[in-house]
């Protein structure tokens, strides 16, 4: 074997063996992750622990050739690729001059994709929460998933960046709550202008259905947001059908009404969930703000609160 050739097997050999434990990975990683969570609002324990799973603690190819530490796939992609068999062979993969480039992008990609924006609606200390619910928005797979990233964070406590509890060797600064409008959420949607527009009642994007009824399940494609998401968002059934001139969110409704609209007064045929709509509050807030057993509909002249809870 000539020298040049020794030489490449020796790097090759190198290479292959060199990862991380989960322990050094999490050492040499930490100070990242609390960087994207105070930047972006992902919780760094979600962050380390698809980083861990995702690129086997550093040591898969998509780590080491493409510092590709999650398995981020090349979906309206225009930088650097690299290939790997995934669910089929020879998929298409982001890669990045360094690892930090991957870890900001996976914040980006969570934040700026309509699947995942309802994870933001949850605390930064909820890793269960967050877990379960990017393998219900199809980040993965594999049915055991979110199971898989909370054994990870609890074996390595890795929950107590969220909470500031330990600190990244790289970061001296205290974790505190993320400035979520740092990084605003991408409202675009990818919704074809000639199909929707997109409104705003308090601050909650929504679409008006035209022309002719839809299923949900058919305008969830449409919108590139899962069915459920859909259905959660607007108190419906995953099977319903919506209909023209029908208002459809498409982010969670507000916690409480604006300012300008302390209380309503029931009209004659008017639902909960038809105020609910109407001022983009979360039906079962409405509920719990008036002392009124879900699934109740008051009689019509009942003046309801939907910013603060009844004394």
């Amino acid at each position: 074997m000539k020298a040049g050739s020794i030489l490449f097997f020796l790097f090759l050999v190198v290479t292959a063996s060199a990862q991380y434990t989960p322990d050094e990975y999490i050492k040499k990683y930490s100070h990242m992750a609390v960087k994207e969570m105070k930047r972006s609002g992902v919780p760094a324990s979600i962050t380390l622990s698809q980083g861990i799973l995702e690129s086997a603690s550093g040591g898969s190819y998509l780590a080491k050739e493409g510092n590709n530490h999650f398995g981020i796939k090349c979906h309206k992609w225009e930088g650097d690729k690299i290939y790997a068999d995934d669910d089929a062979k020879g998929e298409c993969f982001r890669k990045y001059k360094s690892v930090e480039d991957s870890y900001k992008d996976h914040s980006d990609f969570l934040r700026q994709n309509s699947r995942y924006h309802f994870l933001f609606e949850l605390e930064v200390t909820d890793y269960q929460g967050w877990a379960k619910g990017l393998k219900q928005a199809g980040y993965a797979t594999s049915p055991t998933y979110a199971e898989s990233l909370i054994k990870l964070i609890e074996k390595y406590n890795l929950n107590e960046y969220d909470s500031g509890k330990a600190k990244p060797v790289e970061d001296d600064k205290p974790t505190k709550r993320p400035n979520r409008n740092n990084s605003p959420i991408n409202d675009n949607f990818s919704i074809n202008p000639y199909l929707y527009e997109v409104q705003t009642n308090n601050t909650v994007p929504y679409i008006v259905i035209a022309d002719t009824s839809i299923s949900l399940s058919n305008l969830s494609v449409q919108l590139d947001l899962m069915n459920w998401q859909l259905a959660k968002y607007n108190d419906l059934d995953k099977n319903s059908v919506v209909v023209k001139g029908e208002q459809i969110y498409i982010k969670p409704k507000r916690n409480k009404a604006d300012k300008q609209h302390e209380t309503h007064k029931i009209a004659r045929g008017e639902t909960m969930r038809d105020v609910s709509q109407r001022y983009a509050v979360k039906l079962k807030k409405i509920y719990k703000y008036n002392n009124i057993q879900e699934g109740t509909e008051p009689e019509p002249g009942t003046v309801l609160n939907l910013r603060k809870k009844k004394k």
